[in-house]
Order: structure tokens, then C-alpha cells, then sequence
């Protein structure tokens, strides 16, 4: 462990001035056991303790910025220091008191003065402190003032002992809080970083000088000097959004390069975009296109008309009309003479893709069939002999599409909806069986532009934000597991109403802990879930629904762990009106379309991201009769899981919930995009810095039209740091 006399919190040394020997060698690229102050391997070498952080070259320690900073450059005495108010103050500390007041509970007490006055600052479960800090010691405390027992206090202040001989400015700064852990303590991370920076700080510069002078931004080496010791708070920020800046468009450089890898060598279809086919379909669709879908159809139409590979996504919340805007391309597809593959993530969705389009389809003359897991054998081998042979013009399905047995004589179009619920390797495979296919992603899970810019740099977008045709709407309402009753009693009058109604749980059954089954349970950080005693899962709740709440109604039970055929039973009872009440786990979140189902109620909600819960919601109200969507959550009133379900009490947009969705997680938490490791951001907030992820995007398409391989001397190095930081894009193609 560090040993604290050796480095007190208030002597982490300036930039440039650490104690030691400069290595004047050192090199971004090289890893951190060269640095000065970080032992080599063992138990508890601060070496270790920092590849635990995901620091392992010098490059990574730069990185790690602080995550919050202490302003000591506005001292105030504590005579000033208003009940109330975030403040710093200085004093000397004129006694020492260690408490317990129960077991397993320790309080540390320091009373301190200056000229002014007298503050007293509580530490709790760091009885350690009443050795590190001694009576006539020099401190600085920084935090909220309150009054109690007649002093003014503060309670867990940020504390820093300062040096008796020091002056009134050396402790006038901004004190840098970077992120620790186990073996490390903060004032040892400031004195590493101080030194790296003192041996390596002046890097050179990769971002071309035209773009950091655009955008005003600083140059890399006052960047990375000024995000870990920065002047002021101010400055602090400046230096933040270069280094975001620099991470945003390496991103975006990245996935425009594996792009350009990927395709480079591929010819792209050029497809009709108008004829018999497509003039049919527009015909048979029950309705005439909106505006938006309008739009979103002729930005497709146009890229599967242009001599290029198009990737586009499609956005659009739910009952947007994807699903229209898709048959639109597919009837192209038909005009050109080649095929089509759908693929959806569950069996259930890809049916009713066949269910709804199929008729559509057919009317146009446009032949297709369905092929998922419960297809039965001869029917699967017709079906794979008629692609094959390229009579079928679109084939619907699951990763069944996948398998070896279903060949396409010509696939030039493909269409995977919810396309993060499906493994990169799966997408790949799919598109490898057209060469030069178009793709068209879909997904109904609302995605702030930020978040779509980031993850999908390298695809055109398209958004539908309005539904088609008025709905009666929904009514979001959150309650506690003791009002259930509520729920119970409107569930029971829509059921006696000639109406239907879900109930959602978390898991499937109560063994569960919530791990690999396809629901959301880890979509929500830890600190933001309620401490529910009991988590409802499925299996026992509809146990409780059919025995003693609804003894008299049907209940049934939907979730992913039963086999195609049974989950495709199941629905089909609830949408022929046999099943009442539709226990399930997420499996009904996407595209599951039972107008008659009016009532939702979802069992410990504050397990389920707010994307989640909004698509979730969006299975009901779905027909000319107004929902309802009951929300249970044993946190209380005021945490933040209960503010974050309040938001769908308060809103329907989807986009709006996705952008709050986005300010409370991380990035690669709103899609559950854990698996796609190259996109985790260290220092860009893409709900804060949405002028970056724009500035960023549009810089990188500007690059890549002028040079396309990054060749050019000014453009390399940033080629090479793309590299560098998103590698994982990259090695699928490099194994190729």
C-alpha cells in the first residue's frame, strides 16, 4: 500500500518539478513501469494498481482525466464562509477527535480556526484520519457549509494538509481529483502524472493546425498539461474538449476507415428505383406515406440507386412506420430482379414482418417466404431450394438466415432490424452472403443524433419522429409494489372492457440473477436501482396472476427461454383474444403489435433502462382505444430511480427520453453495446459535447472526400492515432 508519509496529500509537486531523474526517452506508446514513482510488479505495486484502471502505457495515464477538481484559488476566511454555500477555507487544526458512536461506525471530528472563526468538518469510516492529521497541522478544506451545535461544518470535506512554510499561493490552485483505486491513493496519481508529464509532456501535435484553428482549440501538449493541473476551472474545460475533440474524430476516422476497407473492393448494386413492383406496393399499402416516411423512402431509394454500397440506418420511434418505408426498398429489389434477406432478432417480430409486409408482398407480385427456427423441415428446405434458385425475391427470418443451408442467388439488399441486439459476427455473416448487398438498419429504440453519429459514423442516417395516424394515447403512472392494487384493478377492466393486458418482469424465474437472459436488468448502473427484497420474475408471478389476482381469467407466460414454437403458440392465443393477462420477460419489447392489449404493468421498473421501458410501453395504445402503463418501483420518492421513471410519467417523445436516457449512463449502457468494445469514450460526454460529435463528423467526411486513404504527410499521424485508440475496429480486418 502507499505509504502516506511519503507522499502527504499536500505536497504534490508542480509540473516539471518532481523529485528524480528525468527520462528524456520516454514515448507515449510506452507502458507506465518506466515512469518515475511506479514500482515494478507485486502484491500491491502501484504498477498494478494501475493497469487495474486500464492504464498501461503513458499514453493511457494522459488519458485518465481527472473527474472532478477542487478550486482552491477563491479561499474564503471562515467567518465568510456562508451557511449554505460550496466554499474553500484554510485554518489550523486545534483538535482531534475520533467518536463511535455505534459499532462498526467511526467518526472523525476536526475542529479548525483561523483569525475568523471556528469550523468544525466530519469525516466518516476513515478512522484513519485521527493519525494522519495532528493538532496544529495546516489544512484546507473544501465543501458545503451547514450550522449545527453551534459551529459551522462541513461534512466528508475534500481535506488537504499543507505545508506550514508554504505560501498563501502555493496553495491557491486548482487541486486535480483523478479517478483511483485499490493501491493508489489521489495524491500519488497527481505526483505520477506530474512526472510524466515533466518527461513527456511535450508531444507532438497530430491534428492538423487548419482544424484545431476552426475550432479554436488548444494544441495537444497545453491540452494534456492543463486537463491534470490546470490554471483555473475555465481552463480545466478548454482543455477537456480538445482531448474529447481528439477522441470524437478518431472515432469517426475509424469507423470511416473500416468502411472503406470493407468495401473498398466490392461492387455495389444499382437498383430500380422505379417500376411495376414498386408501383404496385405503393398501391396496396393501406395508407399513403407521410412526409417524414416520404423522405426517409426517397433517401434510400436514392442510395440504392447510386453506384456505392449503401449503409444506412433507419430511425423512428414507436409506430413510426419502419416497417412501410422497408416494403418500399423491398419492392425496389423486386424492379432490379434481385433478392432481399429481413432479419429481426426474435421469431415472434420476424412472423409478424411476414404477417403484415406478406400481404403487401403479395399483392405487388413480389414472392417471399419465412424461414426461423420453428419452420418446419420441409418447408425449410423448399424455402432454402427456392432462394437458392432465386424464385424468392425476399426471405423473412431470424439468425436462421444465417445457416448454411439458405444460399441467395442473388442477395443485393439487406434489412436487420434492432441491429445491436445481434453480434457483430452475425451481421457480417448475413452481408457476406451478398457481396456489395445494400444495407438498411432499422431500430425503434430512440437514439439521441449524438449517440447515432458516434457508434454509427459511418452510416447515413434517416429519422421518422411522428406516428402516422393519431393514437388515443397513453398514460404513464408510477407506483409502489404496496398500490399494486391499482394496477390490478384497471387490468381487470380493460379484461372485462373485451381488452388485454401485459405483465413485464425483470427475470425469468426466481432463481435468475439477470445474466445472459435477454433482459435489461444490467442496463441500469447498480447505484441508480432500488434495493428491492424481492425481484418478481415471470414464472412466479404468473403463479400468483392465474391462483389468487386473476383465478378466473386466462394468463399465459412468454419468455426467451421457451422454444420458437412455443413463444409463437403463446402469442398467437394472445392475439387471437384466448390469453387475458401475457406474463413476459423483454422478449415483447420490439414489435409486438396486439391493438386490443390496452394495460401494461412492468415489475420492478427501475431495473429497466428508460429506452427500454419507453418500448416497452409503446405495446400498448396501440389501437383506437386509449393504454395504460403501470410502473412499480420501491425506491423512494427523490432517488434517482425514481426521477428517472418520473420522465415517462411526463413525456412521450422518445428522442427526449433517449437524450435524458444518455446525460445518466454511459454511452455503451444505452443500447447495451458492451460487446462492441471499440466505442467505450474516456473523456468526451456525448450529451454534453454535441457541437464536438457534430464538428467531429462532419471534419472526418470532409477528410475522407479529399483522401480517402489518409496518405497525405498531414494526415497520417492522425491515420495512425485513430489506429492507435480504436484498434478493435480493426482486427476482424486485419485477420482477413
Amino acid at each position: 500500500m502507499d505509504a502516506p508519509q511519503q507522499a502527504p496529500a499536500g505536497t504534490a509537486p508542480s509540473v516539471g518539478a518532481a523529485a528524480g531523474r528525468i527520462d528524456r526517452t520516454l514515448a507515449l506508446t510506452d507502458g507506465v513501469s518506466r515512469l518515475r514513482y511506479v514500482s515494478s510488479r507485486g502484491a500491491s505495486s502501484r504498477l498494478d494498481a494501475l493497469e487495474r484502471l486500464g492504464i498501461h502505457r503513458v499514453r493511457d495515464l494522459f488519458l485518465h482525466i481527472p473527474h472532478r477538481y477542487v478550486d482552491y484559488s477563491h479561499v474564503v476566511p471562515i467567518s465568510h464562509a456562508d451557511v449554505g454555500s460550496e466554499v474553500t477555507v484554510v485554518g489550523t487544526v486545534d483538535k482531534v477527535e475520533l467518536k463511535r458512536p455505534r459499532p462498526r461506525l467511526t467518526v472523525v471530528e476536526l475542529y479548525v480556526f483561523d483569525q475568523t472563526g471556528v469550523l468544525s468538518a466530519s469525516f466518516f469510516g476513515q478512522p484513519w484520519l485521527a493519525e494522519q492529521v495532528k493538532r496544529g497541522d495546516k489544512v484546507a478544506l473544501s465543501g458545503k457549509v451547514e450550522f449545527a451545535y453551534g459551529f459551522k461544518r462541513m461534512r466528508a470535506p475534500f481535506h488537504e494538509i499543507l505545508d506550514q512554510s508554504a505560501s498563501a499561493s502555493a496553495y491557491r490552485r486548482v487541486l486535480p481529483v483523478h479517478p483511483v483505486g485499490e493501491g493508489i491513493t489521489t495524491s500519488w496519481m497527481r505526483r505520477i502524472v506530474s512526472c510524466a508529464l515533466a518527461d513527456v509532456g511535450d508531444v507532438a501535435d497530430w491534428l492538423p493546425a487548419p482544424l484545431a484553428a476552426r475550432h479554436g482549440l488548444m494544441t495537444l501538449a497545453r491540452a494534456i498539461r492543463e486537463v491534470h493541473f490546470p490554471q483555473t476551472l475555465a481552463t480545466a474545460e478548454q482543455a477537456r474538449r480538445r482531448l474529447a475533440y481528439d477522441e470524437l474524430l478518431c472515432l469517426q476516422v475509424a469507423l470511416l476507415s473500416r468502411q472503406a476497407i470493407e468495401l473498398g473492393d466490392v461492387r455495389a448494386t444499382t437498383h430500380k428505383t422505379s417500376g411495376p413492383h414498386t408501383d404496385a406496393l405503393l398501391a396496396a399499402l393501406p395508407f399513403s406515406l407521410t412526409d417524414e416516411q416520404r423522405t426517409a423512402a426517397d433517401q434510400i431509394l436514392a442510395d440504392m440507386a447510386a453506384p456505392r454500397i449503401m449503409n444506412r440506418l433507419l430511425l423512428g420511434d414507436v409506430g413510426t412506420g419502419k416497417t412501410a418505408v422497408a416494403a418500399v426498398a423491398l419492392a425496389a429489389v423486386a424492379d432490379t430482379g434481385t433478392q432481399a434477406a429481413v432479419m429481426a432478432p426474435t421469431s415472434v417480430l420476424a412472423r409478424q414482418y411476414a404477417e403484415k409486409l406478406g400481404p403487401v408482398l403479395d399483392a405487388a407480385g413480389i414472392t417471399w417466404a419465412l424461414v426461423t427456427g420453428a419452420t418446419p423441415a420441409a418447408e425449410r428446405a423448399e424455402t432454402a431450394r427456392r432462394t437458392a434458385a432465386g424464385e424468392l425475391c425476399v426471405t423473412f427470418g431470424t439468425t436462421a438466415l444465417l445457416s448454411d443451408d439458405i444460399a441467395f442467388a442473388r442477395l443485393t439488399f439487406v434489412v436487420i432490424d434492432e441491429q445491436h441486439r445481434f453480434g457483430v459476427d452475425q451481421r457480417a455473416s448475413l452481408r457476406r452472403k451478398g457481396a456489395g448487398a445494400d444495407l438498411l438498419t432499422m431500430t425503434a429504440t430512440p437514439i439521441p443524433r449524438t449517440l447515432a453519429l458516434s457508434i454509427y459514423g459511418d452510416v447515413s442516417l434517416s429519422c421518422i419522429r411522428r406516428r402516422p395516424r393519431a393514437t388515443a394515447g397513453v398514460t404513464t403512472r408510477v407506483i409502489t409494489p404496496e398500490n399494486l392494487d391499482l394496477a390490478y384493478g384497471s387490468i381487470r377492466s380493460a379484461v372485462d372492457a373485451g381488452h388485454q393486458a401485459y405483465v413485464i418482469c425483470p427475470l425469468v424465474d426466481d432463481a435468475d440473477t439477470g445474466d445472459s437472459l435477454g433482459t435489461d436488468l444490467d442496463d441500469v448502473p447498480e447505484s441508480q436501482r432500488s434495493r428491492s427484497a424481492h425481484v418478481r420474475s415471470a414464472t412466479s408471478t404468473v403463479a400468483v396472476l392465474s391462483e389468487r389476482v386473476f383465478p378466473d381469467l386466462s394468463c399465459a407466460l412468454l419468455t426467451g427461454r421457451m422454444s420458437a414454437a412455443e413463444k409463437d403458440a403463446v402469442m398467437e392465443d394472445f392475439r387471437a383474444g384466448k390469453v387475458n393477462v401475457l406474463v413476459s420477460t423483454t422478449v415483447v419489447e420490439v414489435g409486438v403489435d396486439v391493438p386490443n392489449a390496452t394495460v401494461m404493468l412492468v415489475h420492478d421498473a427501475d431495473r429497466f433502462g428508460l429506452a427500454t421501458l419507453h418500448q416497452l410501453r409503446g405495446r400498448v395504445g396501440r389501437g383506437d382505444w386509449p393504454g395504460e402503463v403501470w410502473l412499480s418501483c420501491a425506491a423512494k420518492q427523490g432517488t434517482p430511480a425514481r426521477k428517472r421513471l418520473s420522465a415517462l410519467e411526463h413525456t412521450a417523445d422518445g428522442f427526449e427520453l433517449a437524450r435524458l436516457d444518455l446525460k445518466l449512463r454511459r454511452e455503451g449502457e444505452v443500447l447495451g453495446y458492451r460487446q462492441h468494445g471499440g466505442i467505450t469514450l474516456r473523456v468526451s460526454d456525448l450529451s454534453a459535447d454535441e457541437d464536438l460529435v457534430v464538428a467531429a463528423h462532419e471534419d472526418a467526411q470532409e477528410i475522407f472526400a479529399k483522401d480517402p486513404s489518409l496518405s497525405s504527410p498531414a494526415l497520417r499521424p492522425m491515420a495512425l492515432e485513430a489506429r492507435d485508440r480504436f484498434g478493435a475496429y480493426f482486427e476482424e480486418l486485419d485477420k482477413a
